[in-house]
C-alpha cells in the first residue's frame, strides 16, 4: 500500500518552527564547532566575535532552510496535482 502524499501537508507554520529548531540547534553546534577548530587554523575569535560570526551564518541558514522545504512541498504538492489528473 502507498501512502505517499495521503493527505500529508506540513504547513508554512510548522515548515518555519522546524526549520527554526534546527537552526538554532545548528547556531549551537557551529559555534561550539568554531571555537574547536578556528585555533587549528590560526583564527582566535573572541566569545562575542564567535557568537556574532555563528549568528550570521545561522540566519542565513534559517532563510535557506526555510525556501528549500517551501520548495520541495511546492514540488511535491505539483507531482500530486499531476498524478491525479
Amino acid at each position: 500500500m502507498n501512502n505517499r502524499g495521503a493527505g500529508m501537508k506540513q504547513s508554512r507554520w510548522m515548515s518555519l518552527v522546524e526549520a527554526v529548531t534546527n537552526v538554532l540547534v545548528g547556531y549551537g553546534v557551529a559555534v561550539a564547532t568554531q571555537w574547536l577548530v578556528f585555533p587549528i587554523f590560526g583564527l582566535y575569535a573572541t566569545l562575542q566575535e564567535n557568537l556574532l560570526i555563528g549568528l550570521i551564518f545561522t540566519a542565513v541558514s534559517l532563510v535557506r532552510s526555510y525556501v528549500l522545504r517551501r520548495a520541495f512541498e511546492a514540488l511535491r504538492v505539483r507531482q500530486l496535482s499531476g498524478n491525479s489528473g
